[in-house]
This record gives structure tokens, C-alpha cells and sequence, in this order.
């Protein structure tokens, strides 16, 4: 049975991403929303703490073995500070991660050491399509298999640092199955669109990406000849955004509750108010209740589980709908100022609507 207590090292690495997501990601958070850019240091700093690093062996550059349960434990913290840069400083994750998990050897040892060494650098993956409907085992972008290689045409949304991407690792389907493909990013037919201009996560560059008859070759295909079964990928994209989910709830809550201690109205606190006090109760029980969700279904991940797919889509699902009933809860206790930029709550309500959209882009 899964523990519900972090181990030594566990909590070492909790203490370290929470520094850096209060030190750092907090106090730039506005400002690189307002700005539609995140300091290039901003991420690095995130990126040396070694999260990624730490769940890749030391066969392929790294330096410790996977663990799904470590990762969203750090995805929660670091998202606690910030959820766009958060995003930014795992996007690579989401590119190395189904290699590691299904690729072949020559892939492994081609694509992940050039990922993880060294400074941040823009692998990414591009998963998210741009359909009301769209869900990730049945996707429209096709791959057709040819004599030498496959062909990919479709479109991609939300493709974080497109424009500057080293590579693709594309999500498409393959004769109704799922699979993945490592693009280099000068692949002929692939087209970067304009920036996406959404509701929150601002600060994060997204991108369309149209595929037109990209070729390329066997071995671009994860897992090579006989592919890779990218359940595991899916469900570990659906937790690390459950997970940022939760984190970022906390920050609302943390931030709410001594607000409603101080705020006086009538020369009594709001928070000695009942619809006060009982609306931040449920706000804390309905995180505390997804937390378990997620850490449940990242055990199960971690310890090859049959129903672990099955945890981690309804760990996404509810961490969705608590994230935005906390942070809007979160601007309700705070009345009309919660309405105005000069608090971070209404950034948290804007960037948890984006729940339920954001699994794919980052993947612990």
C-alpha cells in the first residue's frame, strides 16, 4: 500500500521547490503575466533544481529512477508558486518522459541526454488539438505508413515554445492507435502559427502547429517498429496537471484565509462570518480530497496498476472542477478586490479554468 508520508528525500526535494516557487515564482508571477513573458533566468533557476534530471538514470545522462508519486509532489509545489512557469520549467518532461517510458535503446541514447544536460532547452511536446471533442486516445492527427516511413498531417494547439522548439515529440494516431513521433524542428512540413492568446497562462508562450504531409522516417516512431503503448505517458500528463491543480488551489486557499481574518466588516472579521467560514472549509476539504486522488493514482502509475489509467483521468477531472470552485471561491471572500489585478486571485481563477485543457504539456 502507498504511504501518505513523504520519505527524507521526498520531503528535501518538497522544501527545495517551495524556496524556489516562494522566493521566485510568486513575486514574478504578475509581472511576467502583464508582460506575456517569462524571464529566461526565471525558468532556468526551476530547472536546476534537478526534477527532470532526478528521474532519469544514469545510463541516459541522469541521475536517480523514475517516480511518479516524487514528480507530483514537486509539481504541486513548484505550481503553488506559479502554474505558467511551472508549465515552462517541465515542458521538456513531456518530450523525454514517453521516450523513457517506450522508446527503443537508440532512441533513448540519441534523444534524452541532449534534453537534460546542461541549461533548460525547448523539447517539447505537441499533444493538445484544437477540437471541443478532442480527447487523447482518439486522436485526429494521422500518421500513414508508408514504405519508408509516415506521413503526419493535422493540426496541434497549445505547443509550448514552438518557435523556438529543437524538436517535436507529436501525438497522433496510427490505424486507431495512439502514438508518438520525434520531429526534429526544421522537418519539412511543419508550420509554427501565431501565438495562441487565451484567458490565463499569459506569461507561457503557446503555439499552433500545423502538420502538412511530414514525412518521416521507421525510426522517428516511439518504440520503433512496434511502437509504444502511450497509456502510461497520457495518464502521467493527466496527474502532473492534476497535481499543479492542486497546488495552485493551495496558494488560493493560503491566501484567502488570512484575508478573511483581516478584512473587517460591521467591526467583526468576515472570517467569524458562517458563509465565510464554511466556504473556506469546503475549499480546504476539497484539496485535501484531490490530493489524495492524485497521490493514489500516481502510486498506482509507479506500481504498474491495472485501473492506474483510470485514477489518473479521474484525479484530472476532479482536480478541474476543485480548482475552479476554490479560486473562485477564493475572489467571492475577497469581494470587489478580488476583481482587481492588485491580487493574485482572480490570475489563480484565470489560469484554473485551463484545467481541464492543460494535461499534455507538461508530465512528471
Amino acid at each position: 500500500m502507498y504511504s501518505f508520508e513523504p520519505t527524507e528525500e521526498q520531503r528535501m526535494l518538497i522544501d527545495a521547490v517551495h524556496r524556489y516557487a516562494e522566493k521566485d515564482l510568486q513575486p514574478a508571477a504578475r509581472d511576467a503575466e502583464e508582460e506575456n513573458a517569462l524571464p529566461a533566468n526565471l525558468i532556468e533557476k526551476g530547472w536546476e533544481l534537478g526534477v527532470l534530471q532526478a528521474s532519469i538514470p544514469e545510463a541516459y545522462g541522469g541521475f536517480g529512477e523514475h517516480s511518479t508519486v516524487t514528480g507530483v509532489l514537486a509539481a504541486e509545489e513548484m505550481a503553488w508558486g506559479d502554474l505558467a512557469a511551472s508549465l515552462a520549467v517541465m515542458a521538456p518532461a513531456a518530450f523525454v518522459l514517453p521516450i523513457l517510458f517506450g522508446g527503443t535503446e537508440a532512441q533513448k541514447e540519441t534523444w534524452i541526454p541532449p534534453v537534460i544536460e546542461a541549461e533548460w532547452k525547448p523539447f517539447v511536446a505537441a499533444f493538445i488539438e484544437p477540437d471541443f471533442d478532442f480527447t487523447p486516445m482518439e486522436m485526429r492527427t494521422l500518421a500513414n505508413k508508408g514504405k519508408t516511413g509516415y506521413s503526419l498531417n493535422g493540426v496541434k494547439a497549445y505547443v509550448p515554445y514552438a518557435d523556438q522548439a529543437q524538436a517535436f515529440l507529436v501525438f497522433a494516431n496510427l490505424e486507431h492507435k495512439t502514438e508518438a513521433f520525434i520531429l526534429p524542428a526544421d522537418t519539412k512540413g511543419i508550420t509554427v502559427g501565431e501565438r495562441e492568446k487565451l484567458l490565463g497562462v499569459q506569461a507561457l508562450p503557446l503555439f499552433r502547429l500545423a502538420l502538412d504531409d511530414v514525412l518521416v522516417p521507421l525510426e522517428a516512431r516511439v518504440g520503433g517498429e512496434e511502437g509504444a503503448d502511450m497509456s502510461r505517458s497520457i495518464a502521467s500528463a493527466q496527474v502532473t496537471v492534476a497535481a499543479m491543480a492542486v497546488g495552485m488551489s493551495r496558494a488560493a486557499l493560503e491566501y484567502t484565509i488570512p484575508y478573511a481574518k483581516e478584512r473587517e466588516v460591521w467591526g467583526k472579521p468576515i472570517a467569524q462570518k458562517q458563509s465565510i467560514a464554511f466556504m473556506l472549509a469546503e475549499m480546504a476539504i476539497e484539496i485535501e480530497a484531490i490530493r489524495m486522488q492524485v497521490w493514489e493514482a500516481a502510486w498506482k502509475l509507479d506500481h504498474d496498476k491495472e485501473d492506474a489509467a483510470k485514477s489518473a483521468y479521474l484525479g484530472l477531472t476532479g482536480a478541474s472542477d476543485m480548482a475552479m470552485r476554490v479560486t473562485d471561491c477564493a475572489v467571492q471572500v475577497l469581494g470587489g478586490h478580488g476583481y482587481i489585478r492588485e491580487h493574485p486571485v482572480e490570475l489563480w481563477m484565470r489560469n484554473g479554468r485551463g484545467i481541464p485543457v492543460f494535461a499534455g504539456l507538461a508530465m512528471v
